[in-house]
């Protein structure tokens, strides 16, 4: 059973250029984006990570403990790879 054997033609290339135009305020303020709040978020979550600890905490100590050093032990080797 011999196959039907068909050559697609090859798409032209258009020899036009894209131009990129930079944005002439680098720092855009973008209204869905609230920077502000940044400070606000990092509280919150710090909060939530502590009562997170203390919640296991009442559970089981060496949970506890185990979630304390491998936090610990992450945040140093984050500052270790980040400044090598």
């Amino acid at each position: 059973m011999a196959l039907p054997i068909e050559e697609f033609p090859v798409p032209q290339r258009s020899q036009r250029t894209v131009e990129q135009i930079p944005t002439p305020d680098p720092t855009t303020r973008d209204p869905l984006i609230p920077k502000v709040w940044q400070r606000e978020q990092y509280i919150g979550i710090f909060i939530l990570f502590i009562s997170l600890i203390a919640a296991v905490g009442l559970f089981s100590r060496r949970f506890e403990y185990a979630l304390l050093f491998a936090l610990s032990l992450s945040v140093v080797l984050i500052i270790f790879f980040l400044s090598v």
